[in-house]
């Protein structure tokens, strides 16, 4: 990872949008701050698409996609995207599963759910998972007390023996059915509402994160960007973000907003 203020003034000029993780990017120890609030509505303004990737469960991205100055959400790792039309006040929700599917997964998860909690102690279900429609997610230091690594690796291993694509947060370990991810659900939803194709173009994007679950996100991206606390996770991202910003989580989010601004106004 290189220093942000090391990312070219003309590559960030030629930047038309950003594509955000939320959990300990956006927000600061579990917070939306005013500031990255403020980031993410002055991006908007000035023209960049703003499209927060999470894995955060879709009550939460309803609320985002309606309120949030952005384009448009994807959610629970790319098992849906969401999009207001605000012409029309209408929500337009894709997801990669239909509903027969969906319904089937979930009496699965919840099985799955009741076997982890009794064979890893600490963890918890993620106090979100009511407001999920995909995937399964296991707290391991959002609202319990933070558990070893050992026993977050203990939990990946249970999903993936169950047959689940498995993603760890900084907060949560995400399992789901399905072989979708944040990158897949992201080209699609750029292709489909927008017209943009981010293989081609992936210059033009830049992609902000800080945890394991993003890492397909930094590898496609040329100018992916980790708030600092990023590096608490280089021995379990094989592809780290192009560039780091000084700051951590929220705060560091604001300043790439503020080093993409300074450049479009040049």
């Amino acid at each position: 990872m290189r220093p942000l203020a090391e990312f070219p003034s003309e590559a960030r000029r030629s930047i038309v949008g950003v594509l955000t993780d939320i959990d300990d990017t956006l927000t600061t120890e579990g917070r939306l701050t005013a500031a990255a609030y403020s980031a993410m509505e002055r991006l908007h303004a000035a023209g960049l698409m703003v499209i927060p990737v999470t894995g955060r469960p879709a009550g939460w991205c309803d609320h985002i996609a309606r309120m949030w100055p952005v384009d448009a959400v994807v959610g629970e790792n790319g098992a849906f995207w969401m999009r207001y039309d605000q012409a029309h006040r209408r929500l337009r929700s894709i997801h990669v599963a239909d509903p027969e599917q969906q319904q089937e997964r979930r009496s699965r998860l919840a099985r799955l759910a009741k076997d982890i909690m009794a064979a890893v102690p600490g963890c918890g279900l993620a106090s979100d998972q009511p407001y999920r429609a995909a995937d399964l997610a296991i707290d391991y230091c959002e609202d319990v007390a933070p558990l070893p690594r050992t026993a977050v690796d203990d939990i990946v291993r249970r999903m993936q023996a169950a047959g689940l694509t498995v993603k760890v947060s900084s907060i949560h370990v995400n399992g789901w059915f399905g072989d979708y991810d944040k990158l897949s659900t992201s080209r699609r939803l750029l292709a489909e509402e927008f017209a943009q194709d981010i293989d081609r173009d992936r210059a033009r994007w830049v992609f902000a994160g800080d945890s394991p679950n993003d890492e397909l996100m930094f590898a496609h991206f040329p100018h992916s960007v980790g708030v600092a606390n990023v590096a608490q996770y280089a021995d379990r991202i094989r592809s780290m973000p192009a560039w780091v910003t000084p700051s951590q989580c929220g705060a560091g989010f604001v300043e790439l907003a503020d080093a993409l601004l300074a450049a479009h106004r040049e």
